[in-house]
């Protein structure tokens, strides 16, 4: 009696070991067997890599990208905090001031956690923890060229590798290289239509330094300190102090056109003294940097509207990055990413991978966290003169306005605050601003007045030498 076929499982290729990347490479696992194709060659640990230059910056993940993970890789989230990550209260455990220059009320009543860590160790977690399955082997030191197939299906991509272009074929292609995706190109090259795209540019540069926690902040759990730049007042300057494992601190300065921070040492403490609000620029005077000024000019609102493509090929998918890039001082990019794997999950486990149009139901499934922090983003950054060829219109700014009364009652009431956090942590829809909870307060209070300073504690200040 001849011995019972086994089915070949389908092939996948995710390319960019990326975030995003490994987070489909980790879905895509249950239904294909999934090579991931890197250009770098990864480091061991926590360490800085190429293929992330922004890395340095101050990196946080919102609570609705903090429960993806978990739904993703149970368990993530707490081996990054086991690791020296934190999860921090929103907003008990930060002093925030919003783009209107209102200081939000250190409210303890929202379920709201930000994961911050250093990108260095989240990727390395992350890392760790996806390429443990063996159903997933990783190529590295290699290129994707560009798309094997037709514009009616994709069926491989080449990869250069060691000086030799080999073709891998596959089920479903996922590229989620990042920025410099080249998924344009190599769709046209196959003949399909130019994909439309949009660009929101505020010109923004980020300046970041380490510093080693002052005084004897390290002990107590130190807030987040965040001063968000205002678009009513160009350039807009803004900056935030990020506390993270290894009791170092994180510091990331940002300005606008004709208000950038330069990559001077000397002028790094100086710049933030110089926030309208100078209380970043205090709490480092006395901190003891560890390393140079590193800066990134690369910060456009830039999307591709592949879910637009009328005749989108089988075969194919672009995710994170390679779809959409935000201006980083929002921190939604993570959250974008772990939950455009949460819906490719949800499509493939409707109707598995190799269905006919399953990569255009997978590329409209993953626009929707897309568009959420798109929206997000643009509705500030879209203010900023000479942002956009195409000015707010009377909608948007109508939303815009809408959104700063939304952020003024959140600061002082804790039931708008959660409104508000809902959607700003990307868990429920911007209708979210619109409920009871916000207009309510909004319309007829109660709200406590305004704050003239930052809420840091008196315990705070003292452990920081200020």
């Amino acid at each position: 009696m001849s011995e019972p076929v086994t089915p070949r499982r389908p092939r996948a290729v995710v390319i960019g070991a990326s975030a995003a990347g490994l987070f489909a490479a980790g879905v895509l696992a249950e239904f294909a067997d999934v090579t991931l194709v890197e250009r770098d060659v990864l480091p061991k640990g926590p360490e800085p890599r190429r293929g992330v230059p922004q890395a340095r910056h101050a990196h946080l993940v919102w609570s609705g990208g903090v429960r993806a993970f978990d739904e993703l890789l149970p368990g993530l989230v707490g081996d990054i905090v086991a690791r020296g990550g934190r999860l921090v209260h929103i907003m008990r455990d930060m002093v925030s001031r919003a783009p209107n220059e209102v200081w939000f009320r250190r409210f303890a009543a929202t379920h709201h956690r930000n994961l911050v860590c250093s990108r260095d160790l989240l990727d390395s977690v992350l890392r760790e923890r996806v390429l443990a399955d063996r159903r997933i082997t990783l190529r590295q030191d290699a290129t994707a060229l560009t798309l094997d197939g037709s514009r009616r299906r994709v069926t491989g991509v080449r990869v250069r590798a060691g000086g030799e272009v080999s073709s891998l074929a596959a089920e479903l292609i996922v590229d989620a290289s990042g920025r410099g995706s080249r998924a344009p190109v190599w769709l046209q090259d196959l003949g399909v239509p130019k994909v439309a795209e949009r660009e929101v540019d505020a010109g923004v540069v980020y300046a970041t330094r380490h510093f080693r926690a002052p005084g004897s902040t390290a002990d107590i759990a130190f807030p987040l300190v965040n001063v968000q730049a205002n678009p009513a007042r160009a350039p807009g300057r803004g900056g935030i102090i990020l506390p993270v494992e290894g009791d170092r601190w994180i510091v990331t300065l940002s300005g606008s056109r004709n208000g950038e921070p330069s990559g001077e040492a000397e002028a790094f403490a100086e710049f933030a003294l110089g926030l309208s609000d100078p209380v970043l620029g205090i709490l480092i005077k006395n901190a003891d940097p560890i390393g140079t000024v590193v800066t990134t000019r690369s910060t456009a609102n830039r999307r591709r509207h592949y879910e637009s493509v009328k005749r989108w090929p089988d075969g194919f998918v672009v995710l994170g990055d390679a779809v959409a890039t935000y201006n980083p001082v929002y921190g939604h990019g993570l959250t974008v990413a772990a939950q455009s794997a949460l819906a490719l999950r949800a499509v493939l486990r409707s109707g598995g991978l190799t269905a006919p149009g399953t990569a255009r139901r997978l590329q409209r499934a993953a626009t929707r966290p897309v568009a959420a922090a798109w929206d997000l983003a643009v509705g500030q950054d879209a203010l900023y003169p000479g942002a956009t060829e195409v000015p707010p219109n009377g909608v948007e700014r109508f939303l815009a306005r809408f959104i700063d009364r939304a952020v003024e009652t959140g600061a002082g009431n804790p039931r708008a605050l959660g409104a508000l956090l809902d959607v700003m942590s990307m868990e429920k829809p911007a209708t979210r601003l619109f409920s009871p909870d916000m207009l309510i307060p909004m319309v007829f209070g109660p709200r406590k007045p305004r704050l003239d300073s930052a809420p840091l504690t008196d315990r705070e200040r003292r452990t920081a030498g200020v």
